[in-house]
């Protein structure tokens, strides 16, 4: 089994292309998902949110109180507080995750995180795929995908690991810039490539 770290900024096109994988046979693990279940389900991580953001974080029917947390996030500067609980978990289960893939008989694990290589190139991958796009071509994307203001797009970008940085960090640059054709085309000549990558 091969483990794939993949990775872009905001309208890069990352989303297109787990679907294109998922297609051809990999198992895809998206992060941001995979963090808002774990704040729903496991029992360690909701005990700690809880001693960290207090007992208003979640709901009395058990459910998280986005809301709450979001003002205590982000209005009041305690992301990086939130992420220190968030983030081991997430990886406790990811390696737990590995291990079944492997006994399964999975060829392709892919785990889809934006902060994937934030604090540099994590070595629990096999191989880190970029997805890169000029930053136009993202904001345009995303106006039409979420019908966002433009100033608050670059917003996000700026905050996001450049994309330089994510590109000296990877092992594959896909560089989509192109139609979805070109884009299916090449995710799926990178995917053949992943199947012989060396172990």
């Amino acid at each position: 089994m091969i483990v794939v770290g993949l990775t872009g900024g905001i309208g890069s096109g990352k989303s297109t292309i787990t679907k294109i994988w998922e297609d051809l046979g990999a198992t895809v693990i998206k992060a941001d998902d995979l963090a808002k279940q774990l704040m729903v389900s496991d029992t360690v991580l909701i005990q700690s949110i809880k001693a960290t953001f207090g007992s208003g974080a979640y709901l009395e029917n058990g459910e998280l109180n986005k809301p709450f947390l979001a003002k205590e996030a982000f209005e009041n500067g305690r992301v990086d507080e939130l992420n220190k609980l968030v983030h081991p978990a997430v990886y406790r289960w990811f390696q737990e995750q590995k291990q079944l893939e492997e006994q399964k008989g999975t060829r392709v694990l892919v785990r889809e995180a934006a902060l994937l290589l934030d604090k540099g190139r994590p070595n629990d991958f096999d191989v880190i795929v970029v997805v890169s796009a000029d930053d136009d071509v993202r904001v345009k994307r995303v106006v039409n995908r979420d019908r966002m203001d433009e100033k608050e797009i670059q917003a996000r970008m700026s905050k996001q690991l450049s994309q330089n940085k994510m590109r000296e960090l990877a092992d594959i640059v896909i560089e989509n810039n192109g139609d979805l054709t070109k884009l299916e085309s090449t995710a799926k000549h990178v995917f053949q490539e992943l199947l012989k990558w060396p172990r």
